[in-house]
């Protein structure tokens, strides 16, 4: 499975970055809006630290206008995945971008029908999104396991990045049915490696060593 990390922010990316832990990089405008900083600066720095797929998303909501968009965003380098809403025109947009071997995003998923319709439009990720799936009383990894049985079912080559993660549980489950991809906030990925027997582990072995006297080097 893919890590990639759900923030527009530079220095949390870098950092984690340095783990070899991240794939690639995901940011909305809700994000870029969080960081206050210049949307194309920020993708641009981003980019450059991540070898991976930086999703950068259109804002435009009519096909013309987001494929003029997708043109700027595309410029910044050869890494830079186009982010597109799931709707009609988004998916006309996708279509034209995949023909051209463009790397697309189709976000904002919350139906298995609508990724068939992202996979047979060409997409190459895919994003249900899980949390906010849950926030209204469905089952956020029930669509992840549809999508899954029926991208199996055609070999679509679509791949399922798995978002709005909002716990380490979301991750696990996204694993076990066979997703692709999670992109998560910075603070769900540093919380995959949190145990309470690995904290109390190490303290166990921190104290005998102590005991010993001894030092390494």
């Amino acid at each position: 499975m893919k890590f990639f990390v759900d923030t527009a922010d530079v220095a949390e990316i870098a950092d984690l970055a340095a783990t070899g832990m991240v794939n690639g990089v995901t940011t909305n405008p809700s994000l870029i809006q969080k960081s206050g900083r210049n949307f194309l600066e920020v993708v641009r720095e981003i980019a450059g630290i991540v070898p991976g797929p930086v999703s950068a998303e259109v804002v435009a909501t009519e096909t013309a206008a987001m494929l003029k968009e997708a043109d700027v965003l595309r410029a910044i380098g050869p890494n830079i995945a186009i982010k597109l809403p799931l709707t009609w025109d988004g998916l006309k947009a996708c279509k034209a971008l995949s023909d051209e071997g463009v790397m697309v995003n189709v976000t904002l998923c919350f139906s298995a029908p609508q990724a068939l319709l992202a996979a047979k439009a060409g997409a190459a990720f895919i994003s249900p999104f899980v949390g906010r799936h849950d926030d209204v009383g469905f089952d956020g990894m029930r669509l992840i396991d549809d999508i899954r049985l029926i991208y199996d079912n055609y070999d679509y080559r679509t791949e399922i990045l798995v978002a709005s993660v909002r716990h380490p549980v979301h991750v696990l489950e996204a694993a076990k049915i066979g997703a692709d991809v999670v992109t998560v906030p910075p603070a769900v990925l540093r919380a995959l490696a949190n145990h309470p027997l690995t904290d109390r582990g190490l303290a166990a072995f921190m104290a005998d060593w102590a005991k010993t006297g001894q030092s390494i080097g």
